[in-house]
């Protein structure tokens, strides 16, 4: 965790930061130096060994967070509570602890309620045979299954932010990661998710369609979509300073 318990502000909200596939904790890091009034934190699996252990680190997270008495469900203003926020893989897991009615508020990046999609819904999302390739090749040369992903998520060549993170999940972190990719879906969830939701997603996003992100506004009874014109899957990257003003104003 980013700050000790102990001289915790109680009146400042917190923001529980949980990162995408095989990115590091760091991912974020320039994001939240704009946004000192809060409190950071994030959940680390980056060494989980399953994917029931990837939920389970999420879920204690916030769990713990929700239950300590810095952060009250019966306050009504916006000061003490919870925000949960993911990028991708993240996603996934604060939509999985919204539905859990863990979250005051969800802020979302690149995200999707369902990542493996049929052939007839490839505008929304992957095909499973690629995740299962990327499976079969993390036990050959993971190193080479980061780097092909690295180059769809960043670009060509390879930026520095992308080649500092490669490396940071453990092999079985990355299996479980893509188990979770795999398998879990919040479709069903998204009319009984009551919060407040800031969805931002590049409309240039390989990974993680924009479609996807339109599929969340739709379904989400109180999302508001920021659509990031020419940006891809890391939507906050060179953003940081609007970023941090757009939540500001979201979360008042």
């Amino acid at each position: 965790m980013d700050e000790p318990e102990q001289g915790f502000e109680e009146s400042r909200p917190t923001i529980l930061w949980l990162t995408g596939w095989s990115m590091p904790n760091t991912a974020f890091e320039h994001i939240r130096q704009w946004l000192p009034e809060y409190r950071h934190t994030y959940a680390d699996y980056t060494h989980a060994g399953t994917a029931e252990e990837i939920l389970r680190l999420a879920e204690t997270a916030a769990g713990s967070l929700r239950a300590s008495r810095h952060i009250d469900p019966a306050k009504r203003e916006p000061s003490g509570r919870l925000l949960i926020a993911g990028w991708s893989l993240g996603g996934l897991l604060a939509l999985r602890l919204a539905s859990q009615g863990q979250a005051d508020g969800l802020i979302l990046f690149g995200a999707t309620a369902k990542f493996v999609r049929p052939k007839e819904e490839r505008n929304l999302g992957w095909p499973d045979a690629y995740l299962k390739q990327m499976l079969g090749g993390l036990g050959k040369d993971r190193r080479a299954v980061e780097s092909k992903f690295r180059q769809l998520v960043f670009g060509e060549p390879c930026g520095a932010l992308a080649c500092l993170a490669a490396g940071s999940w453990s092999t079985p972190a990355l299996a479980a990661g893509l188990e979770i990719l795999r398998r879990e879906e919040y479709l069903a969830e998204l009319q009984r998710i009551g919060c407040p939701v800031l969805l931002f997603h590049g409309t240039e996003d390989k990974v993680c369609p924009f479609a996807a992100a339109e599929e969340l506004h739709r379904h989400l009874p109180r999302a508001k979509l920021v659509a990031l014109s020419g940006a891809g899957h890391v939507p906050f990257a060179g953003r940081e300073t609007y970023i941090a003003e757009v939540i500001r104003s979201w979360w008042r």
